[in-house]
């Protein structure tokens, strides 16, 4: 009996037919460029529309804002998913010339294989990079490294199937395949490398968010209560912003206001004031949050007695946060001040006077959180609707 169990044959599954591999590839290669696709416009988006608002922004850790965000999702002058749009036609345009339907079989196969196992290779960085760095994972970028493995996968299981050489040996048949269509391979050469140059030329830099050209032709000064404003001496329309300079909707709002003054700078004035989401200063955030946003806040505060307020306040709205630390000697010296200076006017009981003061205003006006804007008397948090906006293009 005992025998009998032992030589027992295993059982075997037969292996899928070929001729059903390829819709699978050819599905897997279209959801990679759709999701690509989605990820180039979601990170437009967010640097271009002040209402955006991406479906995967669940949480600080789930969070496709916070990758786009981050200095890591662009390569080259080019986003990231960008680049993942290309790859994608490349791979599909390779994939439709290699199959043979009739013949059950795919031609450049190692050639696929190893484009893909580079494309597994990126994701991997990139999960790493999420991980390590961003500290904040993107849905629709995991969708795409999943998509990268499961691709790898399906060629893998292929040539096991199908393969009979080794690597070297078999990418070198697929070499000798492409001299002998020179000119189809020579030509997908030229059309992907004019591609992949013009994007790196002429890419939009549209993540670059600085303040209009003639920012430094528009009136500036001090309220009655020491704010700093930009715009019109004796405007129509005041908009009052409180910002926090380590946050990102912050930043993009501030600069899309800049450029809204500049369309009119005799009717409209922006007023910046401080309420930094720092535990360390701010009495309504209880746990670590934007740690260094206080001192960037005073940094700023102290720079109005030098008559340096808007240029010190474009530096500190695009200063990156480094190992979640904030960097004073670099700062002291992108500023042109003394460290010493420096430390001496963070200090300052004044500058400090003043942060608080206006915490406890924007407390008092029920500010919870960052951007908040205030204009006509009514309080706006997180950004300005687009009919407000609208509303003041006609009124102004």
């Amino acid at each position: 009996m005992l025998m009998q169990l032992t030589n027992k044959p295993s059982i075997k599954f037969k292996p899928l037919p070929l001729n059903l591999y390829s819709p699978i590839i050819l599905l897997l290669i279209i959801a990679g460029l759709l999701v690509s696709l989605y990820l180039s416009y979601s990170h437009f988006k967010i640097y271009t529309d002040i209402e955006y608002q991406s479906f995967c922004a669940i949480s600080q850790t789930i969070n496709c804002e916070t990758v786009s965000q981050s200095k890591y999702a662009v390569f080259l002058n080019v986003p990231i998913a960008s680049w993942g749009v290309l790859g994608y036609v490349l791979l599909l345009t390779i994939f439709l010339i290699s199959i043979q339907i009739i013949k059950k079989r795919i031609r450049l196969l190692t050639s696929q294989f190893l484009i893909l196992l580079l494309f597994s290779c990126i994701s991997l960085y990139l999960g790493i990079v999420s991980s390590l760095l961003i500290d904040a994972y993107c849905i629709m970028c995991i969708a795409s490294w999943v998509i990268n493995f499961s691709l790898l996968f399906l060629f893998w299981l292929i040539r096991q199937r199908i393969e009979t050489l080794s690597l070297m040996s078999s990418f070198k048949k697929d070499f000798h395949l492409l001299k002998k269509n020179k000119t189809c391979a020579v030509t997908l050469i030229i059309i992907f490398s004019l591609l992949a140059g013009s994007l790196i030329m002429y890419y939009p830099k549209y993540w670059n968010l600085q303040p209009p050209h003639n920012s430094t032709q528009i009136s500036t000064g001090i309220t009655e209560n020491g704010h700093p404003w930009i715009g019109a001496e004796n405007p129509q329309v005041t908009i009052i912003e409180f910002s926090d300079y380590l946050c990102f909707q912050c930043k993009k709002m501030h600069f899309f206001l800049r450029n809204f003054v500049a369309k009119y700078p005799d009717k409209l004035r922006l007023v910046h004031r401080h309420f930094p989401m720092d535990h360390k200063f701010n009495p309504i955030v209880k746990k670590p949050f934007h740690s260094g946003a206080g001192i960037l806040s005073l940094i700023a505060i102290s720079s109005i007695e030098k008559n340096n307020f808007w240029d010190t306040n474009d530096y500190l709205f695009n200063y990156e946060v480094k190992n979640s630390a904030i960097w004073l000697r670099q700062i002291a010296k992108d500023l042109d001040i003394d460290l010493k200076e420096l430390q001496q006017r963070i200090n300052k009981k004044a500058n400090r006077i003043k942060l608080s003061k206006d915490i406890i205003f924007g407390i008092k006006k029920k500010i919870d959180g960052t951007p908040t804007y205030i204009i006509n008397g009514h309080v706006y948090i997180g950004h300005i609707p687009k009919k407000i906006i609208q509303s003041l293009d006609k009124q102004i």
